[in-house]
C-alpha cells in the first residue's frame, strides 16, 4: 500500500519536478579576440572553434583550458565552419574568396591546404561529414550553381560535384555562413542544404550528392537578410529549422520550422522562438537548442513549444555526449546547463 501510494504521488509531483527544472549558460572562455562561428563539438572532452583574424581554438578538458592557434599564412581568413574528428584531427573552411580548405592531423601544430578557389564568387557557407572519410562543404551559387565539394579521402582532396545537382538556384537565392549548419549530414549518404534570401528552399540528396531533390521552405524570406540559417535532423524524418532576418534579430515572425517527413513538408509549432536564430540542434529527440543574436531557447517537447532561456548574444550551438556548447561573435564560449 505505501509503494502504490509512493507511486501515485510521484506521477502527481513529476510535472511539478519538469516545470521547476531550470537551464542557464555558463562561461567557459569570454574575450577570445575573434568573431566565432565554427564549432565542432566532438565528445564531452574535446571541442573545436573558428573565427575570425584565422583563429582557431581548442580544448581537450571540456573547456576548462583552451590552445589558441592561427594557421600560419592565413591569419586574415574569417573560418566559418570546423569539423574535428578526436583531438588531433580537424579540418576547417573560409568564408569570402579565395575559398579555402585547410586540415589537420597533429592537434592543430602544422596545417595542409587541400582545396583553394581563387574565383571572386567562391564563398563557402557550410561543411559536414557522414563519417571520418565522407564529407560535403557547400558554397554560394557560380553561375547559378550551387557550389558543391566532396570528400571520400578524410578530406585530403576534394571534387567538385555542383554540376550533379541539375536545379539552377535564383537569383538572388543563396546560403548563409552564420553557423556553418545550413546543412546536415545523415546515414546511408542522406544530406540536406537550406538556402534563403529571395527564396529558401531544401536540397536533399539521399546518394552522397549524386542525385537531388528540392523542397520549398516556407519560413520568412524575400530579403538577402531572411531565410534559413541553420538545420539539424534527429533522424531521417523528423528535422528543424531556423532562421529569421539578421537585420531584425528580435522580430520571432515565421522563422522555426518542423518537419516530419524528411523536408518535404515544414509546419509552424505551437510557440515560437524569440527571435532571429543562426543555430540549432536536437540533443534528444525531445530537447532541442535554438541560438543567435538575440538569445538562446529551448524546446523540450521536440520543437512544439520554446521557451526563451538567454538574451546573450551567440552564433553557433553544438552537442555531443550531452555537452551543449555554444559560441559568439565576442569571443565568448558558453556551456548549457541544468539545474534543479
Amino acid at each position: 500500500m505505501i509503494n502504490k501510494l509512493f507511486k501515485i504521488l510521484l506521477l502527481v509531483a513529476l510535472p511539478f519536478w519538469a516545470t521547476a527544472q531550470k537551464y542557464q549558460l555558463k562561461p567557459l572562455f569570454t574575450d577570445a579576440k575573434t568573431s566565432m562561428r565554427g564549432l565542432s563539438v566532438v565528445n564531452k572532452n574535446v571541442i573545436w572553434v573558428s573565427g575570425s583574424r584565422g583563429t582557431i581554438g581548442k580544448s581537450i578538458d571540456g573547456g576548462k583550458t583552451w590552445q589558441w592557434i592561427q594557421p600560419k599564412g592565413y591569419e586574415k581568413l574569417d573560418f566559418r565552419d570546423i569539423q574535428a574528428f578526436d583531438h588531433q584531427k580537424a579540418i576547417v573552411v573560409n568564408a569570402g574568396s579565395p575559398a579555402y580548405i585547410l586540415s589537420t592531423v597533429d592537434g592543430g601544430k602544422t596545417w595542409r591546404e587541400n582545396y583553394k578557389n581563387i574565383d571572386s564568387a567562391a564563398f563557402f557557407n557550410g561543411m559536414d561529414f557522414w563519417d571520418g572519410q565522407n564529407g560535403m562543404v557547400f558554397g554560394d551559387p557560380m553561375n547559378h550553381k550551387m557550389q558543391l565539394l566532396r570528400t571520400d579521402d578524410g578530406g585530403l582532396t576534394w571534387k567538385n560535384i555542383s554540376e550533379q545537382l541539375k536545379k539552377p538556384m535564383q537569383v538572388g537565392e543563396a546560403g548563409f555562413a552564420a553557423s556553418g549548419t545550413s546543412i546536415k549530414t545523415a546515414g546511408n549518404g542522406k544530406v540536406w542544404i537550406a538556402t534563403g534570401g529571395v527564396v529558401s528552399n531544401i536540397y536533399h540528396s539521399a546518394n552522397y550528392g549524386k542525385s537531388w531533390k528540392v523542397f520549398k521552405c516556407p519560413i520568412l524570406q524575400g530579403e538577402s537578410s531572411t531565410g534559413v540559417f541553420s538545420i539539424d535532423f534527429f533522424d531521417e524524418n523528423n528535422g528543424v529549422a531556423v532562421g529569421g532576418n539578421y537585420l531584425n534579430d528580435k522580430d520571432n515572425q515565421n522563422n522555426v520550422l518542423l518537419t516530419h517527413n524528411g523536408g518535404k513538408k515544414w509546419k509552424k509549432p505551437d510557440q515560437p522562438v524569440s527571435g532571429y536564430r543562426s543555430g540549432v540542434v536536437f540533443v534528444t529527440k525531445d530537447f532541442l537548442v535554438a541560438t543567435g543574436t538575440s538569445g538562446t531557447d529551448i524546446s523540450t517537447d521536440g520543437g512544439k513549444r520554446w521557451q526563451n532561456i538567454s538574451n546573450l548574444s551567440f552564433n553557433a550551438v553544438k552537442t555531443a555526449d550531452g555537452l551543449v556548447v555554444l559560441v559568439g561573435g565576442k569571443g565568448n564560449i558558453y556551456r548549457l546547463d541544468t539545474v534543479l
